[in-house]
């Protein structure tokens, strides 16, 4: 009997390994509220500037957009044209241009005609994978300068889809 009694005593009882569980728990959870404090940027203070946002600049909720004139950016139509081959297959592309300085409507709309006459001559396999959207990505760009005399800085691609 002393030997059953002796185990039974050694053996740690469920109470124990609950608040032992618990009190593990508390520790990481105050942890890991301690790193994502000290991680964490603090948040941002508004300022007049950003509470001053042009009307012509905001979205439907108020959120300044990206593409705009007053900085430099000019966002195209959507682009949706039928490739050379096959011709079954059609791409959509949606593309803004930032310019250096002030931007140029007219010269965007030239852009704009450019690139959809490109594409019009590209093939699916020209286009496919990685390297393939690379390279239409660096054409687009070669056309866009050669077009607008380096007044273009950057081509910068919203969306493309190939259907």
């Amino acid at each position: 009997m002393e030997e059953i009694d002796s185990k039974q005593s050694k053996s740690p009882s469920l109470v124990m390994t609950i608040a032992a569980v618990a009190v593990l728990t508390l520790v990481a959870g105050g942890g890991g509220w301690l790193v994502g404090a000290i991680l964490a940027p603090p948040p941002a203070q508004k300022t007049e500037a950003a509470a001053e946002v042009p009307p012509n600049a905001t979205g439907e909720e108020g959120l300044p957009k990206v593409a705009s004139e007053a900085n430099g950016i000019v966002q195209l139509e959507p682009i949706t044209t039928n490739l050379a081959y096959p011709a079954e297959n059609w791409v959509r592309l949606e593309v803004a241009l930032q310019f250096k300085g002030a931007p140029d409507v007219a010269l965007a709309e030239e852009i704009h005609q450019d690139i959809v006459a490109y594409l019009k001559t590209v093939s699916l396999q020209q286009i496919q994978g990685p390297r393939g959207f690379q390279y239409l990505r660096d054409d687009i760009q070669e056309r866009v300068d050669l077009r607008s005399d380096g007044r273009v800085t950057n081509v910068m691609f919203r969306t493309f889809v190939i259907q």
